[in-house]
């Protein structure tokens, strides 16, 4: 059976969505909770045992009316409430036509959840990959995340939303895989040991998908810190597959697996699809350019280039690590150093030893915390890196630099620590060495940036720029 027929959004039950809504609103997706709990968990919210907590959005009340709503439309039988949008409910016995009036929390299948009025607005946010046809209200959003927030900050735990490709794996198309790279299409039997768990040829889908190494370890640990997304500008069939091939026993994901369709700006990804505080919310993603409104909660993570088509359709004209026969390390690579970020994040944002509400906090503070951290102490001096006239202040990697904790002068000074150049033969490179401080490239810093750690400066050497 495929994944999305065993998926619940594509259920048509609004008993199986009303308890789909309570489990993924009403607990946290903890990779420690035993299997067998959460399923009498979902039983006895089926039978209709009702939640204690008095909240008036009781989504179990709210499509028990739904249901008894759609089957007096479906047998002709006439509602006491008018069937056009946005009148109220008439009044019985007296009651305040206010008191009675429906807020309209979210539609489903075109009526309102909570009165099975029809609706025809198409205002709030889809959230198909929560349930087909749903759509909520903003005020019910927002009463939904602040919800959520204190349920996350009850167990400790904050949202951490994960882009896939170039992140967490990396697919070809079969016709796309060169000569060289032949070897993966071999027998199974007969691929290195690293790749027989890690390798996947998906022949319905025509693709090789190829996880990137420390994932299983990453997911795992990462699940008792955070609650966590899926986030693809793929499709869903696609992005459903690859929920499958990292978390085959649906631990970590469940339903929250958003989608290219699920966006609400084209080429652009949102948090507004997500049912978490922005404030208790961190990305991991290749490309930023999609998180336009949410870079504060972006971790910009090293592209994972295994096939020969993905380093070609970035545009670099070098070898694969397919085409090598390599791959990045499982102790030093991308994952494993983000995945110390993230613990470090998540220590500071639960530290006891700050007195203020933790409802309060806000990981995007202290996110930037933990990145003025890596080059803390350097004073960094800029030589022919940037173009002529152009504003030192204004270029990218100044700004990287300020962002990574260090301090950037024009002026060469004893208290400079580094100079950054792109050519060895500079006053300023001279000086350097002169002074016996270090000489590095650009790169440095951004090699600082992706791996949240001061590289060695050794590995970064200024070589002589040739004259012309």
């Amino acid at each position: 059976m495929s994944l999305a027929a065993d998926s619940p959004v594509h259920s048509s039950s609004s008993e199986d969505l009303a308890a789909f809504l309570d489990g993924e609103l009403d607990t946290v997706s903890d990779a420690s909770a035993d299997p067998e709990e959460v399923a009498e968990e979902e039983e006895e919210s089926d039978d209709g045992n009702e939640d204690d907590d008095g909240d008036e959005g009781d989504y179990d009340l709210d499509f028990k009316r739904f249901k008894r709503r759609k089957v007096e439309l479906s047998e002709g039988i006439n509602p006491q409430s008018s069937s056009s949008h946005g009148e109220p409910a008439q009044v019985v016995g007296g009651s305040s036509p206010k008191k009675n009036m429906c807020p309209h929390p979210g539609v489903y299948a075109g009526m309102c959840m909570r009165c099975g009025q029809k609706m025809d607005d198409e205002s709030g946010v889809a959230f198909g990959y929560i349930h087909k046809n749903l759509r909520l209200a903003n005020d019910e959003i927002a009463r939904l995340r602040d919800k959520d927030l204190k349920n996350l900050l009850r167990h400790k735990k904050l949202c951490l939303v994960l882009d896939l490709d170039h992140t967490l794996l990396n697919s070809a198309r079969l016709p796309d895989i060169t000569v060289e790279e032949g070897y993966l299409s071999g027998q199974r039997d007969a691929l290195p040991d690293a790749l027989k768990s890690s390798l996947f040829r998906l022949e319905r889908m025509q693709m090789m998908t190829k996880l990137r190494p420390f994932v299983h370890t990453f997911l795992k640990e990462a699940s008792n810190l955070f609650e966590m997304y899926i986030y693809t500008m793929g499709e869903r069939p696609y992005a459903l597959e690859m929920a499958k091939l990292l978390d085959p026993g649906d631990v970590y994901f469940n339903s929250r697996i958003i989608a290219q369709g699920d966006c609400t700006q084209r080429y652009q990804k949102g948090l507004d699809v997500v049912l978490g505080q922005e404030s208790a919310v961190l990305i991991l993603d290749d490309t930023e350019a999609v998180w336009a409104k949410h870079k504060e909660n972006l971790i910009l993570m090293e592209r994972y280039h295994f096939f020969a088509s993905s380093c070609k359709h970035f545009g670099f004209n070098c070898k694969s690590l397919s085409e090598l026969r390599s791959d990045e390390s499982e102790t030093d690579g991308a994952l494993a150093t983000v995945l110390k970020v993230l613990q470090r994040v998540h220590s500071l944002f639960f530290d006891p030893g700050y007195k203020d509400n933790l409802e309060d906090r806000d990981v995007r503070q202290v996110l930037k915390t933990v990145r003025k951290e890596i080059l803390e102490g350097c004073k960094v001096v800029f030589s022919r890196v940037f173009p002529t006239n152009f504003p030192a202040e204004q270029h990218q990697l100044w700004k990287m630099a300020e962002q990574l904790g260090a301090t950037c002068s024009l002026e060469l000074d004893p208290s400079v620590t580094h100079v950054v150049s792109m050519d060895a033969g500079t006053d300023k490179s001279r000086w350097a060495v002169q002074e016996k401080k270090f000489l590095v490239h650009p790169k440095w810093i951004e090699a600082s940036n992706y791996m949240w750690q001061k590289q060695p400066e050794d590995n970064f050497p200024v070589s002589q720029a040739k004259s012309k």
